[in-house]
């Protein structure tokens, strides 16, 4: 697999979101990059050229099939060739050739006349579908996809994003507005453009009918003198009837000093705006038993550090304003549960010609009286989840909690708005000339009632947006001088200071804004195949349908409590949207007791939760197993970090043994393995935390029946043969450090699965459990012989950083090792990695380092060095700065990148987090800085190619 283009791609867009992105058309947690979704699907449907011998008999030959098929993954994985025709072609072209090989090679198959349908290509199933990433990647390869997932909002998702699309493609908009336009009558419609018309549509209607009759709850600010005393900024605007963004607030308390009584504020920030040139605060003054706020373009002097406000520690622990008493959090979260916290407001956001505006909360405070809404539905109870849902700690624990009386009845007018919008729909539709049959879109139809169902459908959607960054929860980002949405984790947390957005004017949380991040997608959607959202248990499987291309995300063990966070959208989507699935929103909440997570506070204890997982997981396998096409490898996600440590069995994790348990249950074999760099580039985290870089995709396919059995010195033995091979491999594909001992469960569970048991000496099959630590035995091991490689004086320094780190030890000591690594001391202060007085000994740290540092002239060359001077030119000056070092090493800065593997695996056992980050950080960046090197972006010297002699 291309992975450097595959990963590229990926972490490029999880930073920056084009246009018609598909993760952002609904929230959902843990979504796969596109790019790895389509190059996943693809290679596990087109053969690699080593299994067609007769067309690529030498190795040389299939070297450049492969590098062709490489070409075609390079596009297909871009972004901006979602919309060529021609990249797509090539890739759907490629799949079919593949299929028509497997069916002429399977012509004796017992299912050849059921399976082996060279007209037809095999249907694709993800039964764990989330928000739809790896079905929509398959659907625009040109297979039928079938989205299956048991939660119901996952479902709603995969309808809109898959489903309904390629049903009403082509189709002419319906709105008024189109239809008055002429030049539309005679234009051709691409895809689902005109739904998105439509869309688009009927959000402005909505708002329009909306602003009739809430309009009056967002008054615009007129700028008077008075505002403009002593703020220059705001002498221009005098006069100027300004928009509102957002109203900031925060929470308050009573304060628990029985002398003070002041009703304290839980500021975590005074920072409204920290862009260079428009930078404001807040200023906290105290006028007797309350705080009023000011707003001001430099720091208040009353705060030492104004990014933190009044907090002073971990959440819910507060300085008081007016006395300095610290609150403790037990004191916040009774207080909360008893009484309910209180909220200030604290400024306003406006909009302006200059950009945003700032202004004390006199200049427009929240209305005295806001009408009274019916919320029933959104009164159930938010799941008792300590972990995922802790703002239940501090007294919201319905989602009707979570709104500020004008956000409940903004989100409640426009939830309703989408019924309304929908009989004008099917009005405007049946105008337009569409069938007036009565077959509603859940039961097929195509007509005016279908299209209005399909139109609300993406309204709501829209609504669900809007409560995204809607809410008590919202927060304001000063760098970006914008709303930000209730779940920057996947969690519902507290916020302390909040941001109340105006839906009716110009922020992130607006119809407006909203409605466009809805239909954009529609613009781009696919419509070349059809697809499927279904609701169904993945235990159960699909019925009635077999012989499937099968990718899929399953739940990471307890990472992610799908259900208890989609209650927050649940509740909008049920009753916008009841009519048109009743049977979806049958419930009041999402159900929960068959959610496939080993969530303990379901089930009583951890083992319980583990129990369930374990059997629920094994039944979803065995599913697969059955329903998978004989063709085909099936291939899994996986990415949780291995991370307990237990005296016995090593390193594991009872996510991961728990998980590849049941696929070795279900009759699995895992035969191989390939690292997407799917998480975002900054999630590199200390030892013990359960986040990764990359995604461990499994390729797996049904055991023989006839595996043999192994004995644990014969599966050791085939360890230690076999995982050093794919280790190298794995290097060069530039696997991060923090994650190669995740990808090599991969290979060691390649080997272990092909046995139909391993047994130990006393003939008891070798545990899953068991086999992790023997995997990760034999992996520490090859890390350990890779040191041969290195030069004597790198040898001695990674045995003295293994023990002391960068501190200092003993001369003595630091002899004696050089003696046995075969150096000396004089040397290895020669060589410019160690500093040396006082019977000390200590390894310089990268910063120490000369920047003068020539390797075409060092006389003492090491792979220490190389290393530590690229990691300082690197956090100093950049890639182009390490590049530039590069260039001049040649093929001996390869030597850094093998040496980083071994010093972050030492880094990470000794808990140095620094260090590990430093030698993590140098592998991830190697792609750009041999590319800026390749391309000469960097200076090379004459003197260069003396240093490729060998010594």
């Amino acid at each position: 697999m291309p992975l450097e283009a595959i990963n590229k791609e990926s972490l490029s867009r999880k930073q920056k979101a084009p246009k018609g992105w598909p993760t952002t058309f609904h929230k959902w947690w843990a979504q796969r990059p596109i790019a790895a979704a389509r190059a996943v699907i693809f290679a596990q449907m087109v053969d690699d050229p080593s299994a067609n011998p007769d067309l690529f008999p030498t190795e040389k030959k299939q070297e450049k099939e492969r590098q062709r098929l490489f070409r075609i993954v390079e596009n297909l994985v871009l972004w901006d060739n979602t919309m060529d025709a021609t990249v797509l072609q090539a890739a759907r072209e490629e799949i079919w050739q593949s299929w028509r090989r497997a069916c002429a090679g399977n012509a004796d198959h017992p299912l050849s006349k059921t399976l082996f349908d060279r007209k037809k290509l095999p249907p694709f199933l993800d039964p764990f579908a989330g928000s739809g990433s790896l079905p929509l990647s398959a659907q625009w390869l040109g297979l039928e996809s079938y989205a299956s997932d048991l939660n119901p909002v996952a479902v709603l998702i995969n309808k809109a994003m898959i489903e309904i699309p390629p049903i009403f493609a082509g189709g002419q908009p319906i709105n008024p507005e189109s239809r008055k336009r002429k030049s539309l009558i005679a234009q051709e419609i691409k895809g689902a453009s005109g739904l998105a018309d439509d869309v688009r549509y009927y959000s402005q209607w909505m708002r329009d009918e909306a602003e009739k009759e809430i309009g009056y709850l967002y008054p615009k600010i007129v700028v008077t003198a008075e505002m403009a005393k002593g703020r220059p900024d705001l002498k221009p605007l005098l006069g100027h009837k300004l928009l509102v963004i957002a109203w900031l607030w925060t929470r308050t308390v009573r304060c628990p000093n029985p002398g003070c009584g002041c009703e304290m504020p839980l500021l975590s920030s005074c920072v409204l705006s920290s862009k260079a040139g428009r930078e404001f605060y807040l200023d906290p003054v105290v006028e007797g038993k309350r705080v009023r706020f000011g707003v001001q373009t430099k720091p208040p002097k009353s705060l030492s550090d104004p990014k933190k406000g009044f907090k002073r520690g971990m959440s819910g622990i507060f300085e008081c304003a007016c006395c300095g008493t610290v609150t403790a959090r037990d004191y916040v979260a009774q207080q909360a549960m008893e009484s309910g916290l209180k909220s200030a407001q604290t400024a306003v956001v406006a909009d302006s010609v200059q950009g945003r505006v700032y202004l004390s909360a006199e200049a427009s405070p929240a209305p005295k009286k806001v009408p009274l809404v019916d919320s029933v539905g959104l009164d159930i109870e938010l799941a008792p989840n300590p972990r995922d849902v802790w703002c239940r700690n501090f007294g919201l624990h319905r989602p009707v909690d979570l709104f500020t009386p004008r956000q409940l009845v903004a989100m409640v007018t426009f939830s309703d708005l989408v019924q309304k919008a929908r009989k004008q729909a099917r009005r405007d539709a049946l105008a337009a000339g569409m069938s007036a049959d009565s077959v509603p879109l859940r039961d097929g139809g195509t007509g005016a009632k279908a299209y209005a169902d399909a139109i609300a459908v993406y309204l709501s959607c829209v609504v669900d947006r809007m409560a995204y960054y809607g809410t008590s929860l919202t927060t304001w980002l000063p760098k970006d001088n914008a709303l930000r949405d209730c779940m920057p984790r996947q969690a519902l947390p507290m916020a302390w200071d909040y941001a109340e957005g105006n839906p009716l004017g110009k922020s992130s949380g607006d119809i407006s804004t909203c409605s466009r991040a809805v239909a954009n997608y529609l613009d781009v959607a696919t419509v070349n195949a059809p697809a499927h959202g279904i609701q169904a248990d993945a235990q159960a499987g699909i019925p009635g349908v077999s012989g499937l291309v099968i990718s899929t995300d399953p739940p990471y063990y307890d990472n992610i409590s799908y259900a208890d966070l989609s209650d927050f959208f649940y509740v909008w989507l049920r009753r916008s949207l009841r009519p048109v699935f009743p049977e979806l929103f049958a419930t009041l909440a999402v159900p929960k007791a068959e959610e496939l997570v080993a969530t303990p506070y379901r089930h009583g204890n951890k083992k319980k939760a583990e129990a369930f997982f374990l059997d629920g997981m094994t039944q979803a396998m065995h599913s697969l197993v059955r329903q998978t096409h004989p063709a085909y490898p099936v291939t899994i996600y996986y990415a949780f970090k291995q991370s307990e440590s237990d005296d016995t069995d090593g390193t594991t994790n009872t996510g991961w043994d728990t998980f590849l348990d049941a696929v070795v249950r279900a009759g699995f074999a895992i035969t191989g393995t390939w690292p997407m760099r799917t998480e975002g580039a900054g999630r590199m985290v200390a030892s013990g935390t359960n986040a990764l870089a990359s995604s461990i995709v499994l390729v797996c396919r049904p055991r023989s029946a006839d595996a043999p059995t192994a004995s644990r010195r014969e599966f050791v033995g085939a360890l230690k043969s076999e995982l050093p091979k794919a280790l190298s491999l794995l290097q060069r594909g530039n696997i991060a450090p923090v994650d190669l001992a995740q990808a090599a469960i991969g290979p060691g569970m390649a080997v272990y699965t092909r046995y139909a048991k391993v047994l130990d000496a006393v003939g008891k099959p070798l545990s899953v459990r068991e086999a992790l630590a023997l995997i990760n035995s034999t992996l520490d091991e090859s890390l350990a012989e890779q040191e041969g490689d290195f030069d004597a004086d790198s040898r001695w320094a990674l045995a003295w950083f293994e023990q002391h780190g960068f501190g200092d030890g003993e001369f003595g000591v630091a002899n004696v090792l050089a003696q046995a690594k075969n150096t000396g001391m004089n040397g290895l202060v020669q060589a410019g990695i160690v500093a040396s007085g006082r019977g000390k000994v200590r390894l310089l740290r990268p910063s120490e380092l000369p920047e003068e540092w020539d390797p075409t002239t060092d006389l003492r060359l090491t792979a220490w060095e190389i290393v530590h001077q690229l990691i300082r030119a690197l956090e100093a000056a950049g890639e182009g700065a390490a590049a530039a070092l590069v260039a001049k090493l040649g093929t001996k800065a390869e030597v850094a990148r093998e040496l980083c593997y071994r010093l972050f695996t030492l880094s990470e056992r000794k808990k140095r987090a620094a260090e590990a980050l430093a030698y993590n950080g140098l592998v991830q960046s190697w792609p750009e800085i041999t590319r800026l090197a390749r391309e000469g972006n960097a200076p090379r010297t004459s003197s260069t190619a003396d240093l490729f002699k060998e010594e």
